[in-house]
């Protein structure tokens, strides 16, 4: 993020004051394919700043003082353009994860008020579709203007993952096709089968976990997860320095002035700039995420002793990993406190398994939990489960050698 004076004021759009912008200009046919664009250096005067679902609200018949006067002229025409841009993605087939995101509302002294999960309306997914394909239209014209930049790119899940889906699946009873290239439509079919069953959350947590995780790279690979040959960031500058690099390799490629990309700044510097990215991407990942537990942490301090509903969100040897379902926050469960009896960690079902009952936790199972100790300081959660556990004997039924029981009686 750029420093907040260039961010939030000088480079952010303000209704009825000018602002510098590169824009794309894209011409959309009826089923949605883009027929052409084209990059322009503009003044940008916006109308109005719109919450979404203050967009959508007019949209679907509830229009303010603000949205009323824009309805006709601008809403209705965007959502129009939106409807055939959709129809091209569905016949596109992106990966359809649907991965919605906690937001923490903060209190004037910093600490939490509570926690949302906003919803997902048109208004979100119009944004998504118009960015993604101005993203593909920078990439497209700097491919074409043989100007090298930063791609954003997706690698397509690793073998040994995949296999260890097919085996989980092939539990359920349900076939992941080994033949042909690997495409997202594979997952897809298989995420809409268990749609609304009771296999549905783990199933999804598993595909989500076989994907390979997103970078910048000057070479490029194409972007498995949306299914596109090239795809840059090019929509969000003042956020993104990927993107800062497109815009001005945009103005080189298109002649727009001053500010291109010089050619010192091409070639083996665009590749070490590109990793760096990445790894800062990364870094800054991690620091929200220890940010929002230690943030929750705080938070649910006070309610030591409370219970709560929650889903087993990760499974190991020594636990399990319980996320709740009003914070979204994340705290572990030792193995030894889930029974008196010894566990044995099944890895290809993602479970935990007791071997005189049969019963255990699997991921993705509802259950409720106590909150037994909050660090705020660390971030750190930690369970007790009071759910039963579920028949899971099956699972190990003749596929797979159970281990050797530990030396030391007792040990969970």
């Amino acid at each position: 993020m750029l420093p907040e004076r260039i961010s939030n004021d000088l480079c952010s759009l303000k209704p009825a004051e000018r602002r510098g912008a590169l824009a794309v200009r894209m011409v959309i046919g009826p089923d949605g394919r883009k027929i052409s664009h084209s990059f322009h250096r503009v003044l940008m005067r916006s109308a109005a700043k719109l919450h979404y679902a203050q967009a959508q609200a007019a949209i679907d018949g509830a229009p303010d003082d603000v949205t009323g006067p824009l309805l006709d002229p601008i809403l209705r025409p965007l959502y129009d353009a939106y409807a055939a841009v959709k129809r091209a993605r569905d016949r596109r087939e992106p990966l359809d994860l649907d991965l919605r995101e906690r937001k923490i509302l903060l209190k004037a002294d910093g600490t939490v008020d509570r926690v949302i999960v906003p919803e997902r309306l048109d208004a979100h997914r119009l944004i998504e579709e118009f960015m993604i394909m101005a993203n593909v239209a920078a990439a497209e014209t700097l491919e074409q203007a043989k100007i090298p930049l930063i791609y954003r790119v997706h690698d397509a899940p690793g073998m040994e993952k995949v296999q260890a889906l097919r085996e989980l699946l092939a539990t359920m009873d349900i076939n992941f096709a080994k033949q042909g290239a690997l495409r997202p439509a594979a997952f897809n079919r298989v995420l809409a089968q268990v749609a609304g069953s009771t296999e549905d959350i783990l199933v999804n947590e598993v595909v989500l976990r076989t994907q390979a995780q997103a970078e910048y790279a000057s070479e490029n690979y194409g972007h498995f997860g949306l299914n596109l040959r090239r795809y840059a960031h090019f929509t969000s500058p003042i956020r993104r320095y990927a993107d800062l690099l497109v815009h001005r390799a945009l103005i080189r490629a298109c002649r727009l002035g001053d500010g291109g990309l010089a050619d010192e700044e091409t070639g083996a510097h665009l590749a070490e700039t590109a990793q760096a990215i990445s790894d800062a991407e990364r870094r800054a990942m991690a620091a929200e995420r220890e940010t929002a537990d230690r943030l929750i942490a705080r938070f649910l301090a006070e309610r030591v002793g409370a219970t709560f509903e929650g889903r087993v969100s990760g499974v190991t040897r020594s636990g399990l990993f319980v996320r709740l379902r009003d914070t979204g926050a994340d705290g572990f469960v030792p193995v030894a406190t889930l029974g008196q009896e010894y566990f044995r960690h099944d890895e290809e079902h993602h479970a935990l398994v007791g071997e005189r009952s049969g019963a255990g936790y699997q991921l993705g199972d509802t259950v409720s939990v106590r909150l037994v100790e909050a660090i705020p300081t660390a971030g750190a959660l930690r369970f007790e489960v009071l759910s039963d556990g579920k028949p899971l004997r099956r699972l190990a039924k003749g596929r797979l050698r159970t281990p050797r029981r530990p030396r030391r009686p007792g040990r969970r």
